[in-house]
């Protein structure tokens, strides 16, 4: 996979599932900071090295580790 695969609103929301969030807003998994809006994530996790933080590094690299088990899978599959 690129190290430059693009994170979507799916990536952030899937990495999320299972964790509670108080007050019914997101939270970003590489940081554990607290948002409103999966927009606000999103812009976040863009623009997270200005800020001081790794969330984009994270996010692509978990997208890497999804798309490699994914492909994993396929191959292990027996084929019909």
């Amino acid at each position: 996979t690129s190290s430059g695969a693009r994170i979507t609103i799916q990536d952030i929301v899937a990495a999320s599932q299972g964790q509670p969030v108080p007050q019914g807003g997101y939270q970003c998994t590489g940081c554990c900071r607290l948002f409103p809006t999966l927009c606000s994530v999103k812009t976040h996790i863009k623009h997270s090295a200005q800020e001081g933080y790794s969330c984009k590094v994270f996010y692509r690299r978990l997208k890497a580790l999804w798309e490699k088990e994914h492909k994993e899978r396929e191959a292990a599959a027996p084929r019909v």
